[in-house]
């Protein structure tokens, strides 16, 4: 009888040492971890079907995605092309932009790629004090699509599960304060 090996990617990522590796993007509409190890054949037909091409092949093999390039566009192709069933039609993705500490913005530079890129616009920015402002993600209008990745002068922004993200450098527009600053002086 043949003996039947379990994929474990988390394990195989923290046992490299690769702590972070074990929540990579999957495509949209991806089944939960075990059961999209489980069924996903590596067979690349998701990859080689993506018009924005950011489906890539992760340490061992499995599909994810890259939006360092360009956005995801929820088109569905990668669905299409999954024959195993492994990538389903999904109605929504469970990640979302998170921008972390070298933010341009938050260093004083006068910069809003990632609010010009938004189409969603999700991302806006609150004034602080030395002429920064913080840029602030609503969680619920944010597709997790990563047009704002790319574009992103100072690489400062990654798409990842909400549940991941820190709410220390994090708020959601919702809490954005009405400004103060009056010019009648």
């Amino acid at each position: 009888m043949a003996r039947k090996t379990t994929h474990s990617p988390q394990r195989r990522a923290f046992l490299r040492g690769h702590f972070e590796e074990s929540d990579f993007l999957r495509p949209p509409g991806a089944l939960e971890l075990a059961s999209f190890v489980e069924k996903c054949t590596r067979c690349g037909d998701c990859a080689a079907n993506c018009p924005q091409a950011i489906i890539t092949a992760d340490t061992d093999g499995f599909p994810m995605v890259d939006l360092t390039a360009r956005e995801c566009t929820f088109c569905g192709a990668c669905t299409e092309a999954c024959s195993v069933g492994a990538i389903q039609q999904a109605n929504h993705w469970d990640y979302r932009a998170r921008v972390e500490d070298r933010c341009l913005s938050l260093q004083g530079v006068a910069c809003r790629t990632c609010e010009d890129h938004c189409d969603e616009n999700a991302i806006h920015f609150r004034l602080m004090t030395g002429g920064r402002s913080a840029p602030l993600i609503d969680l619920e209008t944010c597709t997790g699509c990563g047009a704002c990745v790319a574009p992103c002068p100072s690489d400062a922004i990654t798409v990842e599960r909400p549940a991941l993200q820190q709410t220390a450098s994090l708020s959601t527009a919702s809490e954005i304060t009405e400004c103060t600053i009056s010019a009648d002086v």
